[in-house]
């Protein structure tokens, strides 16, 4: 099972003869110890092309000093990255090549550069012994596989922070180091330095133009959404907080924006990614709809005071929610291991590469841009005066839900136009996400009253009270309607005539 740790931590350029201050007049630090000096070996894995250095992503094997092992770093942000680590083995293992295949797809993981260090590690401590931080100095050698051409020395230092440490520290740290004449490194990472000075640097991703058409504008937005679905892949693996929620967030503003500006891209030519980002929002849909269902309802039951909850109730929903939660993961994974999803990655490569530009993407963002986004307000807002004028039940209930799809679409459609448009696509945006957030409590309703209903039946086949259920139901039942009774105030602000004035200019 694979280990994670959270590395904060910054490099410094260094040279054979560069003296490190006292950090002990660093505020905090009350001690350095020395650690002594490890001999590390580590070996780093890429593909060919070098897919996971471009992504500023490092898989290494390393023998030596204390944390032998596997290690995959994963940014997170400048100077901060989680490692996950596994023991030692011959081959990669599975599950770290597994969070990586977003970026490696179909391509094999082989030896790109082999690095040896000699490290002389020292603790920072405070007044009690407790680790700050560690500093280490190394001495690195670089080279390519066997076979190849290309080596490389240098020195540097390292200062990383303690598990659960202040981030602060490094700083103090820092104008220390740099006070004594060190200078930050230039390189992310030793891979990176590396493979720079042997020659061997993955190809500099092209720099995004200036925008200054329409067809910009949008080729950017799709740009940055892609990326974002790439990046949360390996954190829906891990099973970390909001990532399926933001992976699916960012597949569908995909999807979203590939149907509205169907005048910028073509959208013939778009529909087979179209989709299939509406097969992966489903797929992930799954985990992201439990996830939010079990909250509702956790938190429903935990606000009812004890003299309401009859029955096992508290035990039965844990049940109901690890038995779901447990389905849905693996709905989720599944969908991110299959052939069909590495497929669609690189047919929105492609796309993106290749962009299917129509007339329309050559003209100024202010004109092409605002009548795709009226488009889809149009859209709300027929849907939202059928539902007002249902009768309360099932239909107007299902056409709610219609209403709640297109304020998405239309608040992604304004999302999508921000930065051309500025601050009335923000405006736009953020009145549509209000009539979002009134309709999506309202279907929210609607699903958790059908699962109290399972939940019910449940606990009453088994001999249990099915009160506490019957109750919540009636709860969620005034709920919806609360929100119904809300719905009309809110789109009356979002029909303002001015909002839709200051879209077009």
């Amino acid at each position: 099972m694979a280990d994670t740790k959270r590395e904060i931590e910054r490099k410094y350029d260094a040279g054979p003869d560069t003296r490190l201050p006292d950090l002990t007049r660093v505020l905090g630090v009350a001690g350095v110890r020395d650690r002594g000096v490890d001999e590390l070996d580590a070996v780093y894995y890429d593909t060919g092309d070098l897919r996971l250095a471009a992504a500023s992503v490092t898989l290494r094997r390393r023998t030596g000093g204390a944390d032998a092992g596997w290690h995959l770093k994963l940014p997170v942000a400048p100077d901060i990255r989680d490692e996950i680590s596994a023991p030692l083995s011959d081959e990669v293992p599975g599950e770290l090549a597994a969070l990586v295949r977003v970026y490696t797809r179909e391509a094999a993981l082989a030896p790109v550069v082999r690095l040896r260090s000699v490290r002389a590690v020292r603790h920072l401590l405070d007044a009690d012994g407790a680790l700050l931080a560690e500093l280490s100095r190394d001495e690195v050698h670089a080279e390519r596989p066997p076979g190849g051409d290309g080596a490389a020395r240098w020195d540097e230092i390292e200062v990383e922070l303690a598990d659960g440490g202040d981030p602060a520290l490094l700083d103090a740290v820092d104008k220390k180091l740099r006070k004594a004449g060190l200078s930050r490194s230039t390189a992310p990472s030793k891979l990176a330095r590396a493979l720079a000075e042997t020659g061997t640097a993955p190809a500099p991703r092209p720099e995004p133009r200036t925008p200054r058409t329409a067809g910009d504008h949008i080729l950017r937005y799709l740009r940055e959404q892609s990326d974002a679905l790439v990046a949360y892949d390996p954190g829906v693996r891990r099973d970390l907080p909001d990532a399926v929620h933001q992976m699916r967030v960012s597949t569908r503003r995909l999807r979203s924006a590939l149907r509205t500006y169907r005048k910028i891209l073509d959208r013939e030519a778009a529909q087979p990614v179209i989709d299939e980002l509406k097969w992966l929002a489903g797929e992930l849909g799954v985990a992201r709809d439990h996830e939010v269902l079990a909250e509702r309802l956790s938190s429903r039951v935990g606000a009812l005071p004890d003299t309401l909850l009859l029955g096992p109730v508290e035990a039965r929903l844990k049940a109901w929610s690890a038995a779901g939660e447990a389905d849905a993961r693996g709905t989720a994974v599944a969908a991110l291991d299959s052939a069909r999803y590495l497929a669609l990655l690189s047919s929105l490569d492609a796309l993106l590469a290749s962009p299917p530009l129509l007339k329309a993407a050559g003209k100024a963002a202010d004109a092409a841009l605002p009548d795709a986004v009226l488009k889809e307000y149009d859209r709300l807002s027929r849907r939202v005066e059928h539902a007002l004028a249902l009768p309360a039940g099932q239909e107007r209930d299902l056409a709610l839900h219609d209403a709640r799809k297109a304020a998405k679409r239309a608040r992604y459609a304004a999302e999508a136009a921000t930065q051309a448009l500025g601050r009335p696509a923000r405006r736009f945006a953020k009145r549509m996400k209000a009539v979002q957030k009134v309709l999506g409590d309202h279907q929210d309703s609607v699903v958790a009253r059908e699962a109290l209903r399972e939940l019910a039946v449940a606990a009453n086949a088994a001999g249990e009270s099915s009160f506490t259920w019957g109750l919540l139901y009636g709860q969620e039942s005034a709920r919806a309607a609360q929100r119904e009774d809300e719905l009309p105030e809110v789109w009356e602000r979002a029909t303002a005539p001015g909002l839709r004035a200051a879209l077009t200019g």
